[in-house]
């Protein structure tokens, strides 16, 4: 069995990375202006998981992406952060293309708080700060304050300092969220991704959360992927993606109203109860 598990991890570490860092372009702050053009992309050589991508996003603006499984909505924000290059056509971020930028200097203007949040064996200000010089404890109990977590964190035994053990075990999945989200508050990014983020929420912590998004998304460009319809219906747009195309775009209301439309067919479903 040793030698079982011992292949395995030299096979990871003989793993050639597949993004190769090209870019020389130092990058301070992000305006967060976001343009895709006719962005093909395909995991495996032959099957294009997005076809033809045009989609703008302006600085500050929020939007959702909704989805089946499948459909592309994750792939974008892994094209967003470099962990794959596109097949063809152009990302570009504040009118200049993203392969121009050093990986570490785009990555450090945007934070993605995803569905299944990793936490550390460490204490909550640890797993919220990571150990950054450069922001306080200060820093922190005043984020958890404008996101609404202070109160529970305070209840807990220590506060700031309680370990929440391996993955977070101490805490509950809408307790964890709540953390990812401190910790992308604290960095002050320039663009924010929120990927099924609430998806596993539970209904003590469900308000909580909802304010957070409210207030994580208020100073930044904001992408939200979501299968949860009702966490994203203030946004600004909403894109609708099928098959690694993009099908219908506008607001909530402007899209409920399309006839037959595919949007309206997954809020139907979602509320059927309450319409």
């Amino acid at each position: 069995m040793g030698i079982i598990s011992a292949e395995r991890v030299f096979e990871v570490l003989d793993t050639t990375e597949h993004v190769q860092p090209t870019g020389t372009k130092s990058l301070d702050r992000l305006k967060g202006d976001i343009e895709l053009k006719q962005v093909r992309f395909s995991y495996v050589h032959g099957e294009e998981v997005l076809k033809g991508i045009d989609l703008k996003v302006k600085a500050g603006e929020t939007i959702a992406i909704v989805g089946t499984t499948g459909a592309g909505k994750s792939t974008i924000i892994n094209l967003l952060n470099r962990f794959y290059d596109i097949d063809s056509g152009e990302i570009l971020l504040d009118g200049h293309d993203l392969y121009d930028f050093k990986v570490e200097d785009l990555r450090k203007n945007i934070a993605v708080v995803l569905q299944d949040v990793f936490l550390f064996a460490d204490s909550i200000y640890n797993n919220i700060a990571l150990y950054n010089p450069n922001i306080t404890k200060q820093d922190v109990i005043e984020a958890a304050k404008k996101i609404g977590a202070h109160e529970f964190i305070m209840q807990l035994p220590g506060g700031y300092d309680f370990n929440v053990k391996e993955r977070g075990g101490m805490l509950s999945s809408g307790q964890r969220q709540l953390i990812a989200f401190i910790r992308a508050y604290v960095a002050k990014p320039n663009i924010l991704i929120l990927d099924e983020a609430t998806s596993s929420i539970d209904s003590y912590t469900e308000e909580l959360i909802q304010t957070a998004i409210e207030r994580l998304t208020k100073n930044s460009t904001s992408i939200v992927i979501a299968h949860r319809l009702a966490t994203i219906q203030h946004a600004d747009r909403i894109i609708v993606m099928d098959k690694g195309k993009i099908i219908e775009e506008g607001n909530h209301y402007d899209l409920i109203t399309i006839p037959n439309g595919y949007y309206k067919k997954l809020y139907e479903s979602q509320f059927k109860n309450n319409l």
